[in-house]
């Protein structure tokens, strides 16, 4: 079975308490919920961490390579500074997604460089929670070199309902 590392950067377990104007009322555990749901249905497992310290992210990142068949990465405020996680991602071998709950390019000029992204085979963003299980199953199918996996499609009609929203 494939074995998917998922990172969460800082302030993440802050989820549903911090502007939620601009990151909506879902917390950390319903998105990890959600994921671990659709790596069921996609048939892998799933580590997840949640680390507001870079360097037990790159450490993290740096010993996947054995471990797992890619990395669905939400940087969070790394995604803008991070020459370090960038570098581990690129180092490691393996796929990466990089998933953003809110639309970066649509957000304050800083936040609209990522750092990481060209580390990674594809990026996610604005979809809220869904972001992060389209970025699954994206990376699901990249690592199985397949087309990308469709499980619900309930999950990509709320997310287009919520594009459209916004």
């Amino acid at each position: 079975m494939k074995k998917i590392l998922v990172v969460h950067g800082p302030n993440l377990q802050l989820l549903g308490e911090r502007e939620v104007s601009v990151y909506g009322k879902v917390t950390l555990k319903q998105i990890n919920e959600a994921l671990e749901k659709e790596a069921g249905v996609l048939g892998v497992e799933l580590e997840i961490l949640q680390s507001n310290h870079e360097g037990a992210i790159v450490d993290r990142i740096g010993n996947a390579r054995r471990e797992f068949s890619g990395v669905l990465i939400n940087p969070a405020a790394y995604t803008h500074t991070s020459v370090a996680i960038r570098d581990a991602l690129a180092a490691c071998g393996l796929p990466a997604v990089e998933v953003h709950l809110s639309h970066i390019y649509k957000r304050e000029d800083f936040r609209q460089h990522s750092m990481t992204a060209p580390a990674c085979v594809a990026q996610v963003t604005g979809f809220g929670k869904n972001s992060y299980l389209l970025g699954l199953r994206g990376l699901v199918g990249y690592a199985s070199k397949t087309k990308p996996i469709h499980s619900s499609k309930k999950i990509v009609k709320k997310a287009l309902i919520a594009r459209k929203r916004k």
